[in-house]
């Protein structure tokens, strides 16, 4: 059956910055196909360990500081002790600081590309290496930006970071492709999220951004799960190195 093609079952995901918005979404949509999840982060896992666990799937909170690369090996290890194995990993956690070019700070710059570029990388490689080990293949998706393409105002590390995970996720198709682990990502357009209540609630620039949008609307984070569902699936298996964006149709206006 053609269905088959993103059935998840049996599969375990490990999903960063699952509390909330598209990490939420994310880690739902997989649990939708029949992935049992590892969710990962600083905050409270509650909400969304009891939306996957209402999908009769498994959820496995798990604590972690991502703003520290050296982390990374522990949370691939602890992941897969908790579930007995590993075959997903979703990089969604990331932050971002805003301030104009000319005044922006070190501080702000290492912060940003810490957490949403040194820490992908070695998360990336510390769940390769556990898939190479176990020997059985598996699929990473990193959760770019559209300022992965485009440049954005006031956010240079922010854009720095996501247009060089962009990169990486090529480099790494590049070589793990043949050792049957895909690494792709995604590219989220205007989602109604917690994060851009202020753009919604403003409503000039609202108008601004819908006005831009040609699917006329903001996303919403079930649109990302879809794209990861299909990322984390037999259905993309000679899918690698690209990055997928889902905006309403942004980038093509």
């Amino acid at each position: 059956m053609a269905t088959d093609l993103f059935n998840l079952s049996g599969k375990v995901a490990i999903v960063t910055g699952a509390n909330t918005g598209i990490g939420q979404g994310i880690a739902v949509a997989l649990a939708q196909a029949g992935a049992d999840v590892v969710a990962v982060g600083r905050s409270s896992m509650d909400e969304t360990q009891a939306q996957i666990e209402a999908l009769g799937r498994r959820c496995y909170p798990l604590k972690a500081d991502l703003s520290q690369a050296k982390v990374a090996g522990e949370v691939i290890a602890q992941a897969r002790q908790a579930a007995g194995r590993v075959d997903i990993l979703v990089n969604n956690a990331g932050i971002i600081r805003r301030a104009d070019s000319i005044d922006f700070t070190e501080e702000d710059w290492d912060a940003v590309m810490d957490t949403n570029l040194k820490t992908v990388f070695f998360l990336c490689q510390a769940m390769a290496r556990q898939l190479l080990a176990d020997g059985h293949s598996g699929k990473i998706i990193n959760i770019a930006s559209l300022l992965s393409f485009q440049g954005g105002i006031r956010v240079p590390s922010y854009t720095a970071s996501k247009s060089g995970m962009a990169g990486m996720t090529r480099t790494l198709a590049n070589e793990w492709a043949a050792k049957g682990i895909a690494v792709n990502a995604i590219a989220p357009g205007y989602l109604a999220t917690n994060n851009t209540d202020a753009l919604r609630a403003d409503e000039t620039r609202s108008r601004e951004i819908l006005g831009r949008i040609p699917a006329g609307r903001w996303g919403v984070p079930s649109d990302i799960g879809g794209a990861a569902v299909f990322l984390a699936s037999p259905a993309s298996d000679y899918v690698h190195g690209t990055t997928i964006a889902v905006d309403g149709g942004w980038l093509g206006r």
